[in-house]
């Protein structure tokens, strides 16, 4: 069984603000075959975000896999307004790294 990080199958994998109070993240990939793996082996779904997050599930205000683009989309909730007092990362944009690291099985 081989094992490899998400970041080694994705071009991009990023977060950024979706206005005020939300994050939305984007993975996104050059082969069809790497997007399929990921989709198919259930890598990222609300349940496994959720847990990921350490949030609840009802957080997750959209998720999407668009097929167009070899791209997986989703969007949380943020615990207090973007630039709000004790906001540490203001611009979304650090949100991404507990992604980097999840495992998918390649054969």
């Amino acid at each position: 069984m081989t094992v490899k990080k998400l970041y080694e199958l994705a071009k991009t994998v990023r977060s950024k603000n979706a206005g005020v109070d939300r994050i939305t993240f984007d993975i996104i990939f050059r082969e069809k075959e790497n997007y399929e793996l990921v989709k198919r082996g259930e890598i990222l779904n609300k349940e496994k975000i959720a847990a990921l997050y350490g949030i609840e599930e009802s957080r997750i205000t959209d998720f999407v896999e668009f097929d167009p683009a070899f791209a997986i989309k989703f969007t949380i909730q943020r615990n207090q307004p973007s630039g709000s007092f004790g906001d540490g990362d203001i611009f979304g944009s650090q949100q991404y790294a507990p992604l980097l690291d999840l495992e998918v099985t390649v054969d």
